[in-house]
């Protein structure tokens, strides 16, 4: 039932045992603890989304080098329709990296993400080009595509269930605000070396090996950050479910018969809260996927705006939204997870359009305008990890955010980038402007979805 998902919270103000008994999920955390927690996940997370995210900030490079030359139009579609379909693995890692985490742990389950998708970044940095081996350089990257969407399919409700887990229940928005910390520090950083190597490099040197030292980077530092996960406490969140589900021995030793979770009934009692999180996230993921991403490979191939100008306003946009995080996670903390998600929603559709006629033809406006919505998109990014865990029981926690969530960023958020250039194309002279409506109308769907969803500020997490 809903309403035993979202019982009403105590106020951040009361302690551990406000909710009715001691909490491992609220109990304060030792030092030591919150930094290997704070570092392994925010580490590995960071390196997921740069694996992810350099792809559409190299997209331009990648079409001329991957597909044929005789269509340069044909090709940069070709490769944001394999960016789209990289999305189609995502529910597929959701269920087996979420079954994994709600039966094996959660800490097993973030570390073989972190060193998949390193896989499927080093296989992308080293294939071959489509002049040397013909259409199988773009049958390659289609397979590391899907690997790396498997794996990002279970990183973000992994690393966002343990988060949530081994966060004080007071703070646990503020600490939620690391996951999209991290992951932008990790795009962050893949921007700023795209707009470096751009500056740096000559334009035939970018297309010849330029455009491939970003992705062989990523899976160095996939390596790194699995060591790190591999060292990470579990959460004691589910040490405590998974410790109260095991049998009792008599004493005649032997065990009495337990049943074991059911997790696909355990699924399907939960559904309303499965399309509560595609409800929350069908139109966020599709504005900051735009804003957040894509844009200024947009605004290179579609505005005509200087590569490295552009690649440089998304970097300081993204450092504004990683200041804006934390702000809206300690004020959801404060004032409640629904006014935060009603003000980031809203706000983001009043400012859509006035910021895409902001845009025309120069770097600044495109870095003023990104960072204006990014400022307004940080409210639900910050705490919607909080959010999600919030509404399912931990035994179905990972599994319960990770399926829905992943279906609904694969059939929206993995699809932005191509609708917004394919409807450039489709629609001359209107094209940003049918975007826009259907990108408001996804946005006005969250918020109706808001109006179901009860406030769980304070929840505590354990036996949920």
């Amino acid at each position: 039932m809903v309403t035993n998902a979202h019982h009403a919270a105590p106020p951040p103000s009361v302690g551990p045992a406000g909710g009715g008994g001691t909490s491992t999920a609220t109990a304060p955390p030792k030092r030591a603890g919150i930094v290997q927690t704070l570092i392994g996940t925010g580490a590995g997370n960071a390196v997921e989304w740069y694996d992810w995210a350099i792809y559409a900030t190299f997209a331009a490079f990648i079409s001329t080098q991957l597909f044929s030359k005789a269509d340069p139009s044909s090709a940069f579609l070709a490769t944001l329709a394999i960016f789209a379909v990289g999305f189609v693995a995502r529910p597929f890692g959701g269920f087996l990296f979420g079954w994994i985490g709600d039966r094996l742990g959660r800490k097993l389950a973030m570390t073989l993400c972190v060193g998949l998708g390193s896989v499927g970044s080093l296989a992308i940095g080293l294939t071959p080009t489509y002049e040397s081996i013909g259409s199988a350089a773009s049958l390659i990257l289609l397979v590391a595509r899907l690997v790396q969407g498997l794996a990002h399919g279970g990183e973000l409700p992994s690393a966002q269930t343990y988060l949530s887990e081994m966060a004080p229940a007071s703070r646990r928005g503020y600490w939620a605000s690391l996951i999209y910390v991290s992951g932008t520090i990790g795009i962050l950083f893949g921007t700023l070396l795209g707009a470096v190597l751009s500056t740096v490099l000559p334009s035939s040197q970018m297309a010849a090996f330029g455009w491939r030292i970003p992705f062989i980077l990523g899976a160095v530092l996939g390596l790194v950050a699995l060591v790190m996960r591999a060292r990470m406490e579990e959460s004691e969140v589910f040490e405590a479910e998974r410790t109260a589900a095991l049998p009792m021995v008599g004493a005649d030793g032997d065990a009495p018969a337990v049943s074991r979770p059911r997790l696909f009934a355990d699924l399907a009692a939960h559904w309303r809260q499965a399309l509560q999180v595609i409800g929350l996230t069908v139109g966020m993921t599709v504005v900051y996927y735009v804003w957040g991403v894509s844009t200024p490979a947009y605004a290179i191939n579609v505005l005509k705006i200087e590569p490295s100008g552009a690649l440089w306003a998304g970097v300081a946009a993204n450092i504004v939204f990683i200041v804006a995080l934390p702000f809206w996670g300690k004020l959801s903390d404060r004032i409640g997870r629904r006014p935060v998600l009603a003000i980031s929603g809203l706000g983001s559709a009043v400012l859509y359009f006035p910021a895409t006629w902001f845009v025309r033809d120069t770097a600044w406006q495109l870095g003023v305008a990104m960072s204006a919505m990014l400022i307004f998109i940080a409210g639900a990014a910050a705490i919607v990890p909080a959010v999600y865990a919030e509404l399912f029981p931990t035994s179905v926690r990972t599994i319960g955010v990770g399926i829905p969530y992943s279906i609904c960023v694969a059939a929206f958020g993995g699809t932005a980038a191509y609708l917004q250039a394919g409807f450039a194309t489709w629609f001359p002279g209107s094209g940003s402007t049918v975007f826009g409506i259907y990108t408001i109308v996804l946005l006005l769907i969250n918020a109706a979805t808001l109006l179901t969803v009860r406030e769980t500020r304070g929840k505590v997490l354990h036996g949920a």
